[in-house]
C-alpha cells in the first residue's frame, strides 16, 4: 500500500518526526511518500518493514529496493548496499506518524471521535454522526459499513483502516469540509498501532466483553488493547464510558483527564428509562442533568438504548442541546444488519443481526423475547479461523433464550464446518434438540418455513455482510436477501392467517 505525499516538496524529515530513531547511511532521511508493501512500492518511496502475523516485512526489503524504494524504515538494520536506513523500536507505530505527517496532520484541524467496544461501535458511530449532522456539522465516518469522507463512501475492507488509508481518509475529509471525524476503532487496530500518529478528541468505549481471543490470547490482553485508545487522547480530550459495563468501570480510576459517563442502571451523567417497547419501535426517556425528554426509535433493545446514550454523551461533549440530540437519534430509523426488521407482510417477525458473540446473542435474543408473542427461532453459526472457545458459549446463550435453534455455517473460512458446529453443540445441554443445516440458505428457509403467526425468527452472525467466505473464496451472500426472497416467493396469503397472541 503506497501513500503519496501531501507535504511540501522537501518532504518530511524522519529525524524530526522520529527523534529516538537511529540512522545508518545518512544523517537524516527526507521522504515524500511511503509504502509498507514491497510489491506496491514505487520509485522514491520510503519502505516501512513491519512484522506481521504471517509475514515479516524485513524479509522483503530487497524486493522493495528493486521496486525503487529510496530508503528503509525498519526495526533492524539489514545490509542492503548503500540505501539509508532509519531504525525504530516499533515500525508500525512509526508508519502511523509518517503517514499522518505526509498527509499534513489533518487530525490537528478535524477533531477525531474514536469509538471502541466489543458491541455497538457501528451503531454508536452512526448515531454520533447523525447528532452532529442535526447540529449543522458535517461529520465524516469510518467503520464497518464503509469509509465516508463527508461526501463519498468507499468500501471498508477492515473496520479501522490501516495507517496509510486512515491518514488519506482524514485528509480527504478535511478537504471536503468535514467538521468532525467519527472513527470506529477495533481492538486489532489498537494492538497493531493502526491509529498511531495522531491524537483524538473523544474516546468512547461502549463495552468490553469476550471476543477476538484467537488474536489477543487472553481477556486481559484484549482489555489492554481497548485501553490504548485513552493514550491517544489529546490534552483536555474527553473519555466517554458506559458505567453499566464492568470493564469501563475498571478504566475509570486510571484516567487523568475529563470523563463523562452514561448508563441505564448506574449513577451516570446521561441515563435512560425504557417506557414502551414493541417489535417495530421503542420509546425511552433520555435524561441529561435536569432535562428529561422522550425518544422514539425504530431500533429496539436495551443495547440500542445504551448506544443512544453513548452518542448523546458525545453530543454533550460538544455542547449540543438535548432536543437536537433527540432529533439526531430519531433520524436513524434502521441500521444495516443490526436488529434489522424484514417486513414483507408475514404474520411473524423476522430480524437479521450481526450478533456473533455470546454476549451479543444474549442481548438480542433477550430483546426479541420481550416483543415475541410466540416462539423464538434462532439461526446462527460461528466464524472459522476465529476464537474457538466462544463457540460453546454461543450455543449456551441460544439454548437459554430460543425455543428452536438452527446451527448453520457462518464464514467457515479454512475450517471444517462440521468441526465448528460440533464445538457450538458442546454448549447445549440438549444437543439433540438442535437442528444442524450447514447450507445457510436452506437453514434460513427452514426457520422461516417453521415460523407460525406470532413467532419471531432471528438470523444472527453476518448482519450487513454481503459475502460468505468458504475456504479462501468469497461468495455473494446476504442474509437479508435470502429472507426477503423466501417471504416474497411463498404462496401463503399472510393477510388471511390468524395471529396467535400469548395471554398476558
Amino acid at each position: 500500500m503506497s501513500m503519496s505525499a501531501q507535504s511540501p516538496a522537501v518532504g518530511v524529515s524522519l529525524k524530526n518526526l522520529l527523534p529516538r530513531a537511529r540512522f545508518f547511511g545518512a544523517d537524516d532521511i527526507h521522504v515524500t511518500s511511503c509504502s509498507n508493501h514491497s510489491l506496491s512500492c514505487q520509485p522514491g518511496d520510503l519502505f516501512v518493514a513491519m512484522l506481521g502475523a504471517e509475514h515479516d516485512g524485513h524479509d522483503h526489503i530487497a524486493a522493495a529496493i528493486t521496486q525503487g524504494a529510496r530508503a528503509i524504515l525498519a526495526e533492524q538494520w539489514i545490509p542492503s548496499g548503500d540505501i539509508p536506513f532509519c531504525i525504530v523500536e516499533d515500525s508500525r507505530e512509526a508508519l502511523g506518524h509518517v503517514c499522518h505527517a505526509l498527509a499534513g496532520h489533518p487530525a490537528e484541524r478535524v477533531p477525531v471521535i474514536g469509538v471502541t467496544g466489543t458491541n455497538g461501535k457501528t451503531t454508536t458511530s452512526c448515531l454520533i454522526a447523525s447528532i452532529l449532522h442535526e447540529a449543522g456539522q458535517l461529520p465524516a465516518v469510518a467503520g464497518t459499513l464503509g469509509y465516508c469522507d463527508g461526501r463519498r463512501t468507499m468500501p471498508a475492507p477492515l473496520t479501522t483502516p490501516p495507517a496509510p488509508l486512515l491518514a488519506d481518509w482524514l485528509a480527504r475529509s478535511e478537504a471536503r469540509g468535514a467538521t468532525h471525524a467519527v472513527l470506529e476503532v477495533s481492538s486489532h487496530a489498537l494492538a497493531q498501532r493502526r491509529t498511531a500518529g495522531f491524537e483524538i478528541d473523544v474516546a468512547c468505549v461502549t463495552n468490553v466483553r469476550r471476543d477476538h481471543l484467537d488474536f489477543h490470547g487472553t481477556l486481559a490482553n484484549y482489555k489492554a488493547a481497548k485501553a490504548r485508545l485513552f493514550s491517544q487522547l489529546r490534552e483536555g480530550g474527553v473519555a466517554v464510558l458506559n458505567l453499566d459495563d464492568a470493564a469501563c468501570r475498571e478504566f475509570l480510576p486510571t484516567l487523568q483527564g475529563p470523563v463523562l459517563t452514561y448508563g441505564m442502571n448506574s449513577d451516570a451523567e446521561v441515563t435512560a428509562t425504557v417506557i414502551e417497547r414493541h417489535r417495530s419501535e421503542q420509546t425511552f426517556l433520555l435524561t441529561i442533568g435536569s432535562d428529561t425528554v422522550p425518544v422514539r426509535t425504530a431500533i429496539i433493545g436495551d443495547h440500542h438504548v445504551s448506544n443512544c446514550l453513548a452518542a448523546a454523551t458525545v453530543g454533550l461533549v460538544y455542547g449540543i442541546d438535548i432536543s437536537t440530540i433527540v432529533r439526531g437519534i430519531e433520524r436513524i430509523t434502521t441500521m444495516p444488519g443490526r436488529l434489522e426488521r424484514i417486513e414483507c407482510g408475514q404474520p411473524f417477525s423476522a430480524f437479521v443481526d450481526y450478533a456473533h458473540t455470546p454476549d451479543a446473542l444474549e442481548q438480542v435474543l433477550g430483546t426479541l423475547r420481550q416483543v415475541c408473542t410466540g416462539r423464538l427461532i434462532c439461526v446462527f453459526g460461528a466464524g472459522g479461523d476465529r476464537d474457538r472457545a466462544k463457540r460453546p458459549l454461543m450455543g449456551r446463550a441460544v439454548e437459554k433464550a430460543a425455543d428452536l435453534a438452527i446451527v448453520t455455517d457462518d464464514n467457515p473460512r479454512r475450517e471444517k464446518p462440521t468441526t465448528i458446529a460440533s464445538q457450538i453443540l458442546r454448549g447445549f445441554k440438549r444437543p439433540g434438540s438442535v437442528v444442524v443445516i450447514h447450507d445457510r440458505t436452506t437453514a434460513i428457509q427452514t426457520a422461516l418455513a417453521a415460523a407460525e403467526p406470532g413467532d419471531c425468527v432471528l438470523v444472527a452472525g453476518k448482519g450487513h455482510e454481503s459475502v460468505q467466505i468458504v475456504g479462501t473464496r468469497r461468495y455473494e451472500f446476504d442474509d437479508r436477501d435470502v429472507v426477503r426472497q423466501w417471504l416474497y416467493a411463498t404462496d401463503a396469503d399472510w393477510a388471511t392467517m390468524p395471529v396467535l397472541r400469548r395471554a398476558a
